[in-house]
């Protein structure tokens, strides 16, 4: 646990110290675009912040490969090395966007080339566990489509989702979480080394997004761009399809005692393997809807507008920065709901858990559409705009110059002035020749 906390700090501190000089080259380089009419922000500002979080993967991995219990991950695997093939490419392809606007299908394209190069050296989905049926094997061509299809998925559901300051950054952040305390469940807890390389992808990712969350919080300084946007979410598919594809469940069944309790216990295993559903559910239900919204008004399903999730928080009345917190709240609590449920599923506690915290974010969605009555005893404690009284005589006086105008305030008072600002040595010789030009007229 020491080493993968190394790594993440190093890849944090990597990533937050190079964002400042990224921010500058990209005011240099020009990668600062027009606002465009589905843009939240109302200043340029300048992107390419994905070049400072793929270094801090360098960075990360580099550091992971000298270290002593880690550097098995890199001897007994290909998997480290997959990733930072696909991730430079995905990179690259990113930076030429973030610059020159690159047709869709083009960066389609080369988000499949990236997911094909990761299949090339072995990062792939080997078999799916099926409850009731047990682990199915894929083909070599089945394994390559499925991989292909998830990374694709994520990648775009990540940037469909990139639409407010700090909102990729800390969405991909919880799930990263969430995904390694499962990861690292499985790798330490059931003893399957298999499940290594998901815990260290898992820790990088959340350090490049924690290094690059304070440059990006609003007002953002600086945008991660899709050079950031698409890196976060392959370093994220690829975490998924190596704790889901590579780790055998069957080989969890070691730990337990008879058939019977192995499959008890085995089937809330399951449930978190399908863990890129879960992580990224908010952002896919953000990206299935986009595709049916624009298909159904006639439009290319790669067609921008302002219909995504955010967007329609802020239309129903929430801040930028609430609006953050709430997809954060949901984040959080799909993944880290799917984490307990797999570890205590028998608990209803868990359940009622769940079920409590999901109220909650309904009331924080529906926060804007009502105004209750606040009783006399209680305005102190609440915001302004929930006081009867205050907002009460606000309406009523400005109801009244709306009928009548501003009444004239009349003369302005003048100040006293204070011993200090008195008129003495040289300011009273200016101020003279003004008083004196008063009275005469």
């Amino acid at each position: 646990m020491r080493e993968y906390l190394l790594t993440l700090c190093i890849t944090a501190a990597v990533t937050y110290l190079l964002t400042g000089p990224v921010r500058k080259f990209a005011i240099v380089a020009g990668a600062m675009p027009e606002i465009r009419a589905r843009d939240v922000h109302r200043e340029p500002t300048p992107r390419l912040g994905g070049i400072a979080m793929f270094f801090g993967l360098c960075a990360g991995l580099l550091v992971a490969d000298h270290l002593p219990n880690l550097n098995a991950v890199f001897e007994n695997s290909n998997e480290p090395r997959a990733l930072l093939s696909g991730a430079a490419l995905i990179w690259l392809i990113g930076v030429l966007d973030d610059k020159f606007e690159i047709d869709a299908l083009i960066k389609l394209g080369g988000q499949m080339i990236a997911a094909g190069v990761m299949v090339m050296q072995g990062l792939t989905i080997l078999w799916i566990p099926v409850p009731g049926v047990g682990t199915v094997s894929l083909t070599s061509g089945q394994g390559t489509l499925l991989t292909v299809a998830l990374v694709v998925i994520t990648i775009n559901a990540v940037n469909f989702v990139d639409g407010l300051d700090g909102l990729a950054a800390g969405m991909v952040c919880i799930a990263s979480a969430a995904s390694f305390m499962y990861a690292y469940r499985i790798w330490y807890g059931y003893g399957i080394e298999a499940a290594a390389p998901a815990t260290l992808f898992a820790a990088i990712l959340m350090g490049m997004c924690l290094g690059f969350l304070p440059h990006n919080m609003h007002p953002a300084r600086i945008f991660m761009g899709d050079s950031g946007s698409m890196l976060i979410g392959l370093i994220l598919a690829a975490g998924a399809i190596s704790v889901t594809g590579q780790v055998d469940p069957a080989a969890m069944k070691l730990n337990f005692g008879g058939t019977r309790d192995a499959t008890h216990a085995m089937l809330p295993v399951f449930i978190p393997l399908l863990m890129p559903l879960t992580i990224i559910a908010i952002p896919f239900a953000d990206l299935v809807l986009a595709i049916v919204r624009r298909t159904w008004n006639g439009k290319s399903p790669f067609a921008a507008d302002r219909g995504h999730l955010h967007h329609r928080l802020l239309e129903i009345g929430h801040s930028h920065s609430r609006a953050v917190l709430i997809m954060y709240f949901w984040s959080a609590l799909i993944a880290f709901g799917t984490v307990a449920y797999s570890v205590h599923s028998t608990s209803v506690w868990i359940l009622l858990l769940i079920v409590a915290l999901s109220a909650l974010g309904l009331v924080l969605l529906l926060l804007p559409r009502f105004r209750p009555r606040t009783p006399r005893w209680a305005e102190a404690f609440v915001p302004p705009r929930y006081r009867r009284r205050r907002a009460e005589r606000v309406e009523a006086e400005t109801a009244q110059e709306d009928v009548a105008g501003p009444a004239d305030p009349g003369p302005a008072p003048v100040p006293e002035l204070s011993g200090a600002m008195r008129p003495h040595g040289s300011t009273a010789l200016s101020e003279r020749p003004r008083v004196r030009s008063q009275e005469r007229d």
